[in-house]
């Protein structure tokens, strides 16, 4: 009994409008699963065209498992926990690099026969703690003007960069792109001085240019041929249709095919052949084709109230930590919707990063719905404060 009143407290103290919005997302994306694997399941999988849909089900749990561990865990209790996630993430990514197999170009998969992992994505919200811990650590020295703050500044740059520059020698692009946006959204928005901020910005990126210089001359180049083959052609993809623009190209198709209400669920003709993995980055082409353009605004709202709650909650909450944990989310949420429609609309060279709920994946749907609940035990904890003021 006493159980139940604890959970239904916990409830009742949850944003309850972002919790829903990300309910329907996830429902409606794996739903959606269903008809934008079935092609691969049966020919490429030799398997029934249920097959990525449950295995995406069983992700999904794991992930509830996850997220009903995470939400319970007091914020206080993270300088503890931290160090140990910290090393064991940073472990698993030096671990790629030293001793990874490429699958598709990238070193960014652990196979652990049961199971892949990829650990870049559990790199993203450590990311976010650990900048968020360090930032609230060293608050009050880094507004001391009296304080030096050179070493200061260099150890949080020092702990935050190890991860972008890790998974970028994994060669996964879209990933490094995403750690090294959220690590500058964090430092932009961090306490330290503007001045300061300026001055360690440009020694970095003078830091950076010289690591870049050092592996051009040790390997011979800088991106790997798929890489550059994107960055290089992504406009007018139409026109290289047989050589790297087809995936876009036909991107473009399907969602010329839907029009505005869509072709109807299981229509799609887009998902046979034409676009690689559809169930995975772009899995938004595929809702498109089938959906139309009016579900696709509801995407788009349900995706602008996810990250409005999460910044609002930001401006409301008193704990400095809380509030670069939820600007960093918001961030992480942004930039994964960002990078893959800016990819597919051939606004930005495709990078090949999964859409947050609608993407079949496993590493990153936990690593997602961890940050959810970190944002979820966040508004816990204030509305917790107010009562008890």
């Amino acid at each position: 009994m006493g159980a139940m009143k604890k959970a239904i407290r916990t409830f009742s103290d949850m944003d309850k409008v972002l919790f829903f919005t990300t309910l329907v997302l996830i429902i409606f994306g794996t739903l959606n699963i269903v008809t934008a694997s079935s092609r691969e399941a049966v020919v490429n999988a030799d398997a029934n065209m249920f097959y990525y849909f449950f295995k995406h089900v069983i992700i999904l749990i794991i992930s509830l498992v996850a997220f009903l561990i995470v939400i319970k865990i007091p914020t206080k209790n993270y300088k503890k926990l931290l160090p140990l996630i910290y090393i064991v993430v940073f472990g698993m990514n030096l671990f790629l690099i030293l001793k990874g197999v490429a699958t598709r170009g990238a070193n960014n998969w652990i196979n652990l026969g049961f199971m892949k992992i990829q650990p870049s994505e559990l790199a993203k919200p450590t990311l976010i703690l650990s900048m968020s811990l360090m930032f609230e650590m060293y608050f009050k020295k880094l507004k001391d003007i009296k304080e030096k703050h050179d070493m200061i500044i260099w150890r949080i740059i020092g702990f935050a960069l190890i991860f972008p520059i890790l998974v970028f020698l994994q060669k996964d692009l879209g990933t490094a792109i995403i750690l090294f946006g959220i690590f500058g959204v964090l430092f932009v928005f961090s306490p330290i001085s503007r001045s300061e901020k300026i001055k360690a910005s440009l020694i970095s990126i003078g830091i950076l240019a010289i690591l870049l210089i050092v592996r051009l001359s040790i390997s011979g180049y800088i991106l790997s041929g798929a890489q550059e083959s994107r960055l290089n052609n992504f406009f007018n993809p139409c026109s290289k249709y047989e050589d790297t623009g087809y995936q876009v190209c036909n991107a473009f198709i399907a969602i010329n095919n839907g029009g505005l209400t869509g072709v109807g669920i299981g229509k799609s003709t887009q998902k046979y052949s034409y676009i690689p993995e559809p169930h995975t980055d772009m899995v938004f082409a595929i809702i498109a084709e089938e959906n139309g353009v009016l579900i696709c605004s509801l995407i788009f709202i349900a995706y602008l109230i996810v990250i409005f709650r999460i910044l609002k909650l930001s401006m409301r909450v008193k704990k400095i930590n809380h509030k670069y944990i939820c600007i960093g989310v918001a961030t992480y949420f942004f930039l994964h919707i960002l990078i893959n429609l800016g990819g597919l609309f051939g606004i930005i060279p495709l990078t090949g990063v999964p859409l947050p709920f609608l993407s079949y994946g496993g590493s990153f749907t936990l690593s997602l719905i961890a940050t959810m609940a970190i944002i979820q035990r966040i508004h816990i904890e204030m509305k917790n404060e107010k009562i008890r003021v």
